[in-house]
């Protein structure tokens, strides 16, 4: 498994790639897709609402489990994947691309994110 180097991560398994224009994307690790299993159900936050970061912020529903979705950083929802909405499984089989989950005005970011390599380390222990 390669956690793409250009993205920071959180310990809860969330992705977080750089901000653009201060709007970051948000979706979750192929490590903790692999965990879950098959995602059948996502609940996201909606447009317009605020995250903070380390809190909860939506849900992942599947097969085996469900899982409570953490912002990794504080800020304001501009766009939530409505792909993943109608079709969970990107989740499981494009987690760094298509099977990102929302977009987020960042206004906050936490000093605890780590780099890919920090991340592999961190999901292997």
């Amino acid at each position: 498994m390669s956690n793409p180097q250009q993205l920071r991560y959180s310990k809860e398994h969330e992705w977080l790639s750089a901000a653009e224009d201060g709007v970051a994307t948000v979706g979750i690790t192929e490590h903790a897709a692999n965990a879950l299993g098959d995602v059948v159900f996502v609940q996201l936050p909606e447009a317009g609402s605020t995250v903070s970061a380390g809190e909860t912020c939506g849900e992942l529903e599947s097969t085996k489990s469900v899982s409570d979705l953490y912002s990794p950083v504080t800020g304001e929802v501009t766009e939530v994947n409505e792909d993943v909405v109608n079709d969970p499984s990107l989740v499981n089989s494009a987690p760094f691309e298509g099977g990102w989950l929302f977009k987020v005005r960042v206004t906050e970011e936490p000093a605890d994110l780590l780099s890919a390599d920090e991340y592999t380390a961190f999901s292997a222990g």
